[in-house]
């Protein structure tokens, strides 16, 4: 804990999103400095048929390197990943990328749950964990996963969400260290990888 602040060492950041989530992200993490130091491991619930083309559409966008994360490779600083559409996305102990074709969560592969859950066993308190806009319950359970292993929980404001019902429903099991909107979250992100770096 950077007792300056108050706010914890983070090592990496996971985000999951559902509805309303790209624009939600792009205005986090658009305004991203070039050479942010902390990886940021990002789940976005979008229809299977689609190919995600969201690699191409933030690179475009985010000053940070961006990549759809890839089985067996690890979790670099300073780079912006998506899970790969139809797979869910897991950190193991060492800190690389899993993929696995395991049965769908809330309807979803990629899961948000997996993802935290995995990040959380792999980092501990040194992991920050945002849930954003989102038509469905998923993330909350891995939520409430991040805060037993002590890491930074970061909710989206539902008042400021798109679609309430994903934070809303974090909030409805556990109480987590931030509820912001939009721009707070961005700030706030900015604030950990400061302190990190």
């Amino acid at each position: 804990m950077n007792s300056a602040t108050g706010l914890p060492s983070i090592e990496a950041i996971v985000i999951g999103a559902s509805a309303g989530g790209v624009e939600a992200l792009l205005n986090i993490l658009g305004p991203l400095r070039v050479g942010f130091g902390l990886p940021i491991i990002v789940v976005l619930h979008l229809p299977d048929e689609r190919r995600s083309h969201l690699a191409e559409v933030f690179a475009r966008r985010v000053s940070l390197p961006v990549l759809e994360a890839m089985d067996k490779t690890p979790v670099q600083a300073g780079t912006l990943y998506f899970a790969t559409p139809g797979y869910h996305l897991s950190v193991e102990q060492d800190r690389s990328f899993s993929l696995s074709l395991e049965d769908r969560v809330h309807h979803s592969r990629p899961a948000i749950d997996y993802l935290f859950e995995s990040a959380a066993d792999a980092y501990g308190p040194h992991l920050a964990a945002v849930l954003l806009t989102g038509a469905n319950p998923d993330g909350a359970k891995g939520m409430s996963q991040v805060m037993r292993r002590g890491g930074l929980t970061i909710v989206q404001d539902p008042d400021d969400a798109q679609v309430a019902t994903m934070p809303q429903a974090a909030l409805d099991i556990l109480q987590p260290d931030h509820i912001l909107p939009i721009r707070g979250i961005g700030r706030l992100l900015v604030e950990l990888e400061r302190i990190a770096c």
